[in-house]
């Protein structure tokens, strides 16, 4: 019996570690610098196409088309930060800075 209850209280042990571990694996470090330094950027533009949309300076149209880019380069980000456990390196920041960069000129554009 008391076998039993330290079996079971070990399997569960065990079963929160693999799950902690499972988490740690999926819970991306959005906070590493690199990977803030992007996000804080895409959330920039985002906001800038939505008050150039407001202000009437750009349609819904090429706002949807700006948008769309962002979206991909953040889901590029995503990918990259998987890949490397949670966050992204130099020359991939370098490269999404890039990209962002384009977007930028094409919303300061309008």
């Amino acid at each position: 019996m008391k076998t039993n209850k330290i079996l079971a209280t070990l399997s569960i042990v065990a079963l929160g570690l693999i799950s902690t571990s499972v988490f740690a694996q999926n819970n991306w470090d959005q906070n590493h610098p690199r990977r803030a330094e992007v996000n804080s950027r895409l959330q920039n533009q985002n906001a800038r196409v939505d008050n150039k949309v407001a202000d009437g300076k750009m349609s819904k149209a090429e706002a949807a088309k700006i948008h769309a880019q962002d979206h991909a380069i953040r889901k590029e980000e995503r990918r990259d930060a998987a890949d490397n456990g949670g966050h992204i390196t130099k020359a991939e920041q370098t490269h999404i800075n890039h990209q962002e960069n384009r977007v930028s000129r094409e919303i300061r554009n309008h």
